[in-house]
């Protein structure tokens, strides 16, 4: 293809160290939830975002956009969810359509020992591996990629929404 950006030597290395190392870091806490708490990722994420928000609950597509997930996704999510009684939902009063996820308190349990080991797999798995420099600037890294993307994932989630059977992987290519 004319015109291509083709990756230089060094770029190609960074780029397979970085995919290497992101999807280490990925396995490592995956399964460390998996094995030790019984849940993936995603309802991890679902459970740590709703314990951080006002009264414990937050409007459907509001935690959609902070968990980066499409809509069908993370109704999905909280289904599996509500059938462990680790979330409930209620509508919302003002529009039909819309919806609250609430962190019931044995949801919030349960967040409360997977925390703990997940912060152990993390450390184990990242932060144990770096220098308090070389934190500083992964942070400073991480924001531009995620600057740089954020319009990008944004336009792909609403284009999933709008037509969920086109971009079936859209909420997964941006997701966290």
């Amino acid at each position: 293809m004319p015109g291509t950006r083709w990756l230089s030597d060094d770029e190609q290395r960074v780029w397979r160290d970085f995919r290497a190392a992101v999807d280490m870091v990925r396995g490592h806490v995956d399964g460390q939830l998996q094995r030790d708490s019984g849940m993936p990722h995603t309802y991890y994420e679902v459970l740590a975002v709703l314990s951080e928000a006002p009264g414990r609950t937050l409007r459907m597509s509001e935690l959609a956009e902070r968990c980066r997930s499409s809509r069908s996704r993370l109704s999905h999510a909280v289904a599996r969810l509500e059938d462990n009684g680790w979330v409930r939902r209620d509508n919302c009063a003002t529009d039909k359509r819309g919806a609250f996820a609430i962190l019931t308190e044995e949801g919030f349990a349960v967040l409360e020992v997977a925390a703990r080991g997940h912060v152990v797999a993390v450390r184990e798995a990242l932060f144990d591996a770096l220098t308090p420099e070389q934190v500083t600037v992964l942070g400073e890294i991480s924001i531009a990629i995620r600057d740089k993307l954020t319009p990008r994932c944004a336009a792909a989630l609403a284009e999933a929404e709008a037509d969920p059977a086109g971009c079936p992987d859209a909420g997964k290519a941006c997701a966290g």
